[in-house]
């Protein structure tokens, strides 16, 4: 068993959830500078220290149990969204400069509730990684973007290659966001099929609509993107993330439960506040969720 290895006093950058995306972001951030890695707990540290592929590389990380997580300057959450209060209240311990949530979902809300630093926001990232039994797969570069006050992180991020920065208002691109996870994430899960399948047929018909019942709704909360653009930035993310197995099909397949609630359960319930409509993403939230009932 891999110890893990002396702390330094202060992180500058900690990473809470060690999933496929975590660990892409973990292992491209500490080729420039020390990063503490947050397991589920510490037999989940104990495997990931002895080494875990990453991309063409083998990666050992200084990963950490919640309960013994060091300090850190600044902590990124990238756990699935029904795991967001504990890693806040984890973040919290960990007496960060701020908390950047670059999650799936709407979790704002929740992450501040259990962590009462000032500067604790979310985000949002483009990326994508899977992981399977030979390791993980990054696959696409993406961007992250993330609110003011969190330009000594973007910093960070941008050192290790990432396309990182701060933009003014936040809001349109955590919508914008939401609409791809909307689109993507639930006919990848229901299909069993990477991203870049869904632009064909007979997948193609089904993101087309879940984009254009979405739109409005979403263009109610603050959305900018017109409707031709809204489709637009769908197919260029399932392209730019073709060979990807979206987080929710990674979930179903292994038998775990799926961000669906914060997903399309979050668009659902706009729609219901607006009196508008969205029937195929009803249709698609039923048999998803018979399906994770079923599977868990």
């Amino acid at each position: 068993m891999t110890p893990t290895p002396p702390a330094p006093a202060r992180y500058p950058i900690a990473l809470i959830g060690a999933g496929a995306l975590g660990l892409s972001f973990a292992a491209r951030l500490a080729r420039t500078t020390r990063v503490a890695l947050v397991a589920r707990d510490a037999a989940a540290a104990a495997v990931l220290r002895a080494g875990v592929r990453v991309g063409d590389e083998r990666f050992m990380p200084e990963a950490w149990a919640p309960e013994a997580a060091p300090q850190a300057q600044w902590v990124i959450v990238l756990v699935k969204a029904g795991d967001t209060a504990e890693a806040a209240r984890t973040a919290a311990r960990m007496q960060p400069q701020g908390v950047l949530s670059l999650q799936n979902g709407l979790t704002e809300p929740v992450l501040r509730a259990q962590c009462a630093l000032p500067l604790t926001a979310q985000g949002i990232t483009t990326a994508g990684a899977f992981r399977d039994d030979s390791g993980v797969t990054p696959s696409g570069d993406g961007e992250v973007l993330m609110p003011p006050g969190f330009e000594a992180l973007a910093a960070l991020l941008a050192q290790a290659g990432f396309d990182a920065r701060v933009v003014d208002d936040i809001v349109p691109a955590r919508l914008a966001k939401l609409l791809v996870n909307l689109a993507i994430n639930p006919l990848a899960a229901l299909f069993r099929v990477r991203n870049g399948e869904l632009l064909a047929p007979p997948y193609r018909i089904w993101l087309d609509a879940l984009v254009a019942e979405a739109w409005p709704v979403l263009r109610a909360q603050g959305l900018t993107l017109d409707e031709a653009a809204a489709h637009a930035r769908v197919h260029a993310v399932a392209e730019a993330t073709g060979a990807n197995r979206a987080s929710m099909l990674q979930d179903v397949l292994a038998g775990r439960r799926t961000e669906l609630e914060a997903i399309t359960g979050v668009l659902i319930a706009f729609a219901r506040r607006e009196g508008m409509a969205v029937p195929t993403h009803e249709a698609v939230h039923r048999l998803l969720g018979l399906l994770e009932a079923r599977r868990r």
